[in-house]
């Protein structure tokens, strides 16, 4: 137990850095949107400048229409009712929708630089053949008209909240797909991830002027609108306004409306601009005014620990259902206790980091995005909250072990689609992708995986990383060679498994033997407590990692020779006699995620 603490302090103060030759396309939209709040519906025009940067000559793009998911026999309503267990964040039937309640998105005189194009839709994608091919480095200019209905459900996006919030205006635009190394990234939309081409939004949003807008990006014409975004005094009610907004460097563009929004600014750290969008309601707004300056304190420890967050401006509003990450901005739901609103702020501001700066792919590598989200928002929570938490981290062990025995689990590295069981996919993305880091500490260390996540970020933001790359930066920081690592953790179901098999003695020396019940290789810690009151580690390298963990604890650290993977024992010769051993245990920093701990452990009988 002393040296489970010991291990916390060690791991607390400190634990909170591409694989192709690099290229990636750019999108520059520029939209003008009319909204008609009575129907839901909205009409707008895009013009969209399209770099191609890839080595490639284009024959055809694709464009994400998310919307037309909320119809009566979608595959996302298919979807939702053939899976083999409920999906927990869609509590309605798509199929009960009615004509004027459906979501959909409709593309009309789509152009390529003035040459009508043909396309064609299969639900939520648009296939387009272009009117001329378009080279590598070469840039083209889209236009078309589009007109849409935000569908009645809450689903990330949709109209009229639980809480009352009128617009959660999420994925709502024709998206270009990304093209990179591999292709097209034109999934169809099931509910889960997204993935997008970094560019600029330029957007005009018009609709009624009770209403108060938040949105990603900068507003480009606050006089026209009331200072800070609220509405002017003496403006009247009746009538239209425009929202300007201007987003550089993102791969999406989010915004939320409500005539009853209050809309406060609070200072963050490098005087960014903290935005906050809430209902005006009395049993609300205690609770969001306090949780302006907690959010200032999450900014500067998510920009301590991974690096500078690197826009101006940081938006919280309430809406869509839960919590959602956008660019620059985040939609939640408002009506939660203290601690429930500052964690689930916690948790989608630090996307802004994994998702809208880093940005993998998260159709792919879906818990490189969730999983470090949740592992660095979890300790800011346990932080910025007071918590002190023994062992912050432990439901994310907890839920992987479960699942790890559950016998559903699918590989890290399915498609974020193609997982048969919803529970598999979530705990898949969020509990083992977190735990991945915390592991990984327990590796190399607890400073090298600090080190990792800052130049991680440094060396990858805006570049669609992929799990090599961060693979890659680890063995440069620690010396210690990873892939086995990534390989077994990521890519296959196999298991951490390790036991105390016996513990004998021969001429005057306790034997301990240990074995490997689990397919996953990894390093041992191997804790001896003796009745002198000393306590000694023996550290057990594994020979896959060509290198080995410094002492993280201060007390006696003995290396013991690899032991092999094909090696499913291993015997541990002591220099003392047994008599002497109080009791043995297995990684007692419980930072191993061995799904069976109940033969980790030795005691000595009196």
């Amino acid at each position: 137990m002393k040296l489970r603490i010991l291990v916390w302090l060690v791991f607390g103060c400190c634990a909170l850095g591409h694989a192709q030759n690099y290229w990636q396309q750019s999108a520059d939209y520029k939209m003008e949107v009319h909204m008609d709040v009575s129907s839901f519906r909205y009409s707008g025009k895009q013009e969209l400048l399209y770099k191609n940067n890839s080595p490639d000559s284009l024959k055809k793009v694709f464009f994400h229409l998310y919307f037309n998911a909320f119809q009566p026999g979608s595959e996302m309503a298919v979807r939702v009712k053939t899976a083999k267990d409920k999906n927990t964040r869609f509590d309605f039937d798509i199929d009960d929708l009615d004509p004027l309640e459906v979501g959909y998105l409709k593309v009309s005189n789509l152009k390529q630089d003035g040459a009508s194009l043909k396309h064609e839709v299969s639900e939520t994608i648009l296939e387009a053949t272009l009117a001329k091919p378009l080279g590598p480095g070469q840039k083209t200019l889209f236009t078309m008209d589009f007109e849409g209905q935000v569908p009645k459900l809450i689903r990330r996006a949709g109209r009229n909240s639980e809480e009352g919030v009128a617009l959660s205006m999420a994925q709502w635009y024709p998206k270009m797909a990304e093209y990179d190394y591999e292709g097209w990234n034109a999934e169809p939309y099931l509910g889960r991830e997204f993935h997008g081409v970094w560019g600029s939004f330029d957007v005009t949003l018009i609709l009624d002027k009770d209403y108060t807008v938040a949105a990603s990006g900068y507003l480009q014409n606050p006089d026209a609108v009331g200072h800070g975004y609220s509405p002017k005094k003496g403006r009247a009610k009746k009538g239209k306004l425009k929202w300007h907004f201007f987003a550089p460097d993102v791969h999406d563009f989010t915004w939320s409306a409500d005539p009853d929004y209050i809309h406060d600014i609070y200072k963050g750290p490098n005087n960014v601009d903290l935005h906050f969008f809430y209902k005006n309601n009395p049993e609300l707004i205690d609770n969001w005014k306090k949780l302006q300056p907690k959010t200032a304190e999450l900014m500067r420890f998510y920009n301590q620990t991974i690096g500078p967050y690197p826009y101006k401006q940081y938006t919280v509003a309430q809406g869509g259902d839960g919590g959602m990450e956008y660019a620059m901005l985040t939609l939640i739901t408002g009506e939660r206790g203290f601690e429930s609103l500052v964690g689930v702020t916690a948790h989608e501001l630090a996307h802004s980091w994994f998702q809208f700066v880093l940005a993998t792919n998260e159709m792919k590598y879906e818990w490189m995005d969730e999983g470090f989200t949740t592992y660095i928002s979890t300790l800011a929570e346990d932080k910025i909250l007071n918590q002190n938490n023994f062992f912050p981290l432990e439901r994310s062990y907890d839920n992987y072990i479960y699942l790890a025995r559950s016998g559903k689990e699918q590989p890290q590295q399915t498609n974020a689609n193609r997982y048969e069981y919803n529970m598999a996919y979530e705990l898949t993305a969020y509990s083992k992708g977190a735990v991945f880091l915390s592991q990984l500490g327990y590796i190399i260390g607890e400073d090298k995986l600090a080190e990792t996540l800052k130049e991680y970020y440094r060396k990858h933001q805006f570049k669609h990383p992929v799990p090599d790359d961060f693979r890659r930066i680890a063995e440069q920081k620690s010396g210690i060679q990873l892939r086995w690592y990534l390989t077994d953790w990521t890519q296959t179901t196999n298991t951490i498994d390790y036991g105390i098999k016996s513990v004998e003695e021969e001429n005057g020396q306790a034997l301990v033997q240990l074995e490997r019940i689990g397919s996953m290789p990894m390093p041992l810690e191997v804790l001896i407590n003796y009745k002198d009151g000393s306590s000694e580690i023996h550290y057990i390298p594994i020979p896959l990692m060509r290198g080995e963990k410094e002492n993280p604890y201060g007390i006696s650290w003995k290396v013991q020779r690899d032991w092999a993977w094909a090696r499913p024992e291993y015997e541990l010769s002591l220099d003392r006699p047994k008599a002497d051993i109080v009791d043995i245990f297995i990684d007692p920093s419980f930072y191993m995620a061995d799904i069976d701990r109940n033969n980790n452990s030795f005691f000595n009988q009196p």
